[in-house]
């Protein structure tokens, strides 16, 4: 059994999944539901369900539509966006998600943290943060899918999270979004050395020494990819895949 979970992020965009590269120009990939059954079939760990647009659009989540493909997914499965209210989280865990994604509210309300945490404990509630490298190396938050700085570094914040009650942090790099460049093993060993949850890296995987890297240098407790699982080749043609357990083995163990 490997303890390293390996997890594939999918971004929702209307009723279609997308893939973007520094958070612009998503692509499509295809049908959400057809790419979690092929998942299934791989036997991914876990899967992220991301709608990156509810937010910005300031719509509440698609129960109806992520609910058809919560009762497709056989693995445990972790939902964000354009969640808002308690009423929220508990209709998405209700749906069959094991874990919500939050993003943009815990920086505007970061009571609202503590308060699904209390309600629903902190094994469901993970921070999604989301960064860019600034001028002179500062690590910045930003929010609404990488639109507005918010002034608050990583570090800080994540701390703030922990303190909180979240119980894991997904730390996307915006630089490396899409780029499969590799993870920014710098950000994911800041963070993951300042709190004690368990750190999701995400942001630039591009093979399975790349999740060795964040995991052994960066100290993630788990690698999350999107490019890597849905791309294939230069030309990025969509293939969806995932690398069996003999292979991560020889990279996480």
């Amino acid at each position: 059994m490997i303890k390293t979970r390996v997890i594939p992020v999918l971004l929702l965009k209307g009723k279609g999944l997308v893939k973007t590269e520094r958070f612009e120009n998503p692509k499509y990939l295809g049908d959400p539901i057809n790419i979690v059954k092929i998942f299934n079939e791989k036997e991914a760990h876990e899967l992220v369900l991301l709608d990156i647009y509810a937010t910005t659009e300031n719509r509440p989540p698609q129960f109806n539509y992520i609910q058809d493909i919560a009762s497709e997914c056989f693995m445990p499965l972790g939902y964000g966006g354009g969640i808002k209210t308690l009423g929220h989280i508990k209709k998405i865990l209700a749906l069959g998600f094991e874990k919500v994604v939050l993003n943009s509210i815990a920086v505007e309300n970061p009571e609202f943290v503590g308060q699904a945490s209390d309600m629903f404990g902190s094994q469901s509630i993970v921070i999604s943060i989301d960064v860019k490298k600034e001028p002179f190396g500062k690590y910045e938050v930003y929010i609404r899918n990488g639109k507005i700085a918010t002034q608050r570094n990583s570090i800080d914040f994540a701390k703030q999270m922990e303190q909180m009650g979240a119980g894991e942090i997904l730390l996307n790099s915006i630089d490396r979004d899409g780029t499969m460049s590799g993870y920014d093993i710098e950000l994911i060993k800041s963070v993951s050395t300042s709190v004690s949850i368990p750190v999701l890296a995400c942001g630039g995987a591009s093979c399975l020494r790349d999740f060795s890297d964040a995991v052994k240098l960066g100290g993630a407790s788990a690698v999350v990819a999107g490019s890597m699982f849905v791309f294939h080749g230069k030309h990025r043609a969509v293939l969806i895949s995932f690398p069996d357990s003999e292979r991560l083995k020889e990279y996480l163990e």
